[in-house]
């Protein structure tokens, strides 16, 4: 019998039909069926508007007639927290300017020593530099108030989960649903409740601030050793003495870590609440420079908020670490230096937005863009153009509408795509020949999507294929989760939209997996590597997601480039670290018995290490998609379509029920993507019997 006999026997005789495979078969012949019958029954393509649910209609006016309800007492919160923000306002710009930077920088001492206190005095000194002192305090009062009410409603969430497991699968999931509903989406309702103004950016602060602090809550409660548990019972404590007084202060380091998420998460809201805020702060500085196209002084003012994000991070970071502090007798000499300071000049200290001094930076950074766009501004141009009519464009609407004589300089033919599946076909054919059916049939399907393009594929192809891919992760239920999810999303009406989102965030997530997959692969191989990146990914993590529009503004300008390009920045990180660790945590006695059998480095890395890592890598790139979900809505200030510009949209014209029902489509794309992910991490972990 023949290789290609013998091939064709084991597949019929079902030993190379797993469930991958058979899922696979099902896609394709549902996307030929949908090909074939489009010309017949075009709606197997686009979705009949009549079939369509009114939803935003139906959300506006129930939700409008709930806010419209609740607005008095609403309005009269917003009113109370505006005594504290007012407070925290005077105090922040009171304070002379050197004890600020003095009490930062004792503290940072404290807590982190020279480095440290070193970090926090030439922050605080580069955004007295800039002359955005006061801006700053602003943003701090924000912070200031922000951050308590979320400790105050995260903490109490975690706490009460943990008090009550029933209740604790309807926090986990609301958790899940605060975390990826884009942040756009939160502002549209509240500014109808609480009016224009800071205190609408304090709110929305707290509230995407929160989810952060709850979950670090339950997992530190979780965490608390059952032996101290039992210790408290035995003593006689009540329960609420159990719980303040042992098991809470157990798990204070993990609530320390929470209590840092929840400060740069506060900081990175209110940069976004800026956009309906009318506050004078930086946030406010970043938009209105950005759209005076002052990339300098964009520049300049985003970098403020960096370093802010930076000293914020390293200083709860520190705090949340179980280490010896520093001596309180140096923190307290430097207070009393900064004081003394204060005291002596404190008629001649300069206003400190007259401390211009790194104006002539931002004017050089403007002059020297300027002249360097006009130098290169045709590379610039070819590159945007490139990436897009050779690939976003071809990824969004297919090669068939892509490939014209005015982008690739020759125009696609039936006999093409005709031969373009031909090849598929051919090496699908090989594939399975070669006993990986599985993988040569998604080879032709992927020719199938990369042809037709992610906008205009069949409904019904998308709808199938993500309930077979569903079933291979994690079985019927994630299945019948998936399928239903998009349904939801289908009768909505924002079907067009989200397949646009799905194509630009889809683009972003398959270029970080494989650049930041290489560049973790580089620095697991090569400490040295991991040396220089890691600064960058440390920073890339601290700045808020507003500030990563500046840079590629700078020389692309407005566009779907730009967009994609702020997308990766900022979703590329997680791959990177995930690869890294998972490579570099392989168990010893696995890489001992590869060396000792004789493998090369390279050898090991692929064969061992690769294949243990893998849990890690995907939930790596399933963190990578729940960030470029998080971006994509931040994007639609710089031209972006789909659900984000809807959002972006309905924010200006105080749309609720489309921002509403826009966000919860975003929310069920990234749930569904976090959920087909994490089930075949899962499954790996299980083959590995982790």
């Amino acid at each position: 019998m023949s290789a290609l006999d013998t091939g064709f026997a084991t597949l019929q005789g079902g030993r190379l039909l797993t469930t991958g495979t058979k899922a696979a078969l099902v896609v394709l012949v549902v996307g030929a069926l949908c090909m074939a019958l489009a010309p017949i029954w075009p709606w197997l393509v686009k979705f009949p508007d009549s079939w369509t649910l009114p939803a935003s209609e139906w959300i506006g006016a129930s939700l409008g007639w709930f806010l419209n309800l609740i607005k008095p007492v609403a309005r009269v919160f917003s009113g109370i927290l505006a005594y504290p923000m007012e407070w925290a306002n005077v105090l922040f710009n009171g304070i002379p300017w050197p004890l600020t930077i003095g009490l930062v920088t004792a503290l940072g001492w404290y807590v982190g020593g020279w480095s440290l206190a070193a970090l926090s005095f030439l922050g605080l000194s580069f955004v007295v530099s800039s002359g955005y002192w006061n801006e700053s305090m602003n943003t701090l009062s924000l912070v200031a108030v922000s951050v308590p009410l979320a400790l105050l409603i995260g903490g109490g969430v975690g706490i009460l989960a943990n008090e009550i497991p029933r209740v604790r699968n309807a926090v986990q999931t609301l958790m899940d649903v605060m975390q990826t509903v884009p942040t756009f989406a939160y502002l549209t309702p509240l500014l109808l409740l609480f009016g224009f103004g800071p205190v609408v950016g304090l709110i929305a602060s707290a509230i995407y601030a929160a989810p952060p602090m709850a979950r670090n809550v339950m997992l530190g409660l979780e965490r608390v050793e059952t032996d101290i548990k039992e210790a408290a019972i035995m003593s006689g404590g009540t329960r609420m003495q159990q719980l303040f007084l042992v098991e809470i202060p157990s798990a204070s380091q993990q609530i320390m870590v929470g209590v840092n998420q929840c400060l740069m998460a506060a900081l990175s809201m209110v940069i976004i609440a800026a956009v309906i805020g009318g506050f004078n702060d930086i946030g406010w500085e970043v938009l209105l420079t950005m759209r005076k196209a002052q990339f300098g002084q964009a520049l300049l003012a985003g970098l403020v908020v960096v370093v802010f994000a930076i000293v914020i991070d390293r200083i709860s970071g520190q705090m949340a670490e179980d280490r010896r502090r520093h001596s309180r007798r140096i923190s307290g000499a430097i207070i009393a230096i900064a004081g003394v300071i204060a005291l002596a000049f404190w008629s001649h200290l300069p206003d400190p937005a007259s401390l211009t001094l790194l104006q002539p930076v931002a004017d050089w950074v403007d002059g020297g863009l300027s002249a360097f766009t006009v130098a290169n501004g045709s590379g610039l141009d070819t590159l945007k153009n490139g990436a897009m009519f050779y690939g976003l464009l071809p990824l969004r609407i297919g090669l068939d509408g892509a490939v014209l004589p005015f982008t690739w300089g020759f125009q696609w033919t039936q006999n093409m795509s005709f031969a373009f599946f031909a090849i598929a076909a051919a090496l699908g054919v090989v594939l399975a020949w070669r006993g990986n059916v599985a993988a040569g049939v998604m080879l032709v399907i992927g020719a199938g999507v990369v042809e037709t393009g992610i906008t205009d594929l069949p409904w019904p192809f998308i709808l199938i294929g993500a309930g077979a891919v569903g079933w291979v992760a994690g079985g019927r239920k994630l299945a019948q989760f998936a399928v239903l999810m998009l349904v939801a999303v289908l009768l909505s009406g924002l079907w067009d939209k989200a397949l646009l989102s799905l194509y630009l965030s889809g683009a972003a997530v398959i270029t970080c997996a494989i650049v930041g997959g290489a560049i973790g692969l580089l620095c697991a191989m090569s400490p040295l590597a991991w040396r220089f990146v890691q600064p960058i990914c440390d920073m890339l993590q601290t700045i808020p997601l507003f500030v990563f529009l500046i840079p590629v503004l700078m020389f692309f300008q407005i566009g779907e480039f730009s967009a994609f390009l702020a997308i990766c920045f900022y979703a590329i990180v997680p791959m990177i670290r995930y690869t890294r660790h998972g490579l570099v945590t392989t168990p010893d006695e696995l890489i001992e018995a590869a060396v000792s059998s004789g493998a090369t480095t390279w050898q090991t890395m692929v064969e061992v290490r690769a294949p243990y890592a893998a849990p890690t890598i995907l939930l790596g790139l399933n963190q990578t998609i729940l960030y470029a979900f998080a971006m994509l809505v931040i994007a639609a200030l710089i031209g972006t379509t789909g659900l984000g510009q809807s959002i972006f949209l309905a924010l200006g014209q105080a749309d609720v029920g489309l921002g509403i029902t826009s966000g919860a489509c975003m929310a069920i794309l990234a749930l569904v993507a976090d959920r087909l992910v994490q089930g075949f991490a899962t499954e790996r972990r299980k083959a590995l019997g982790l």
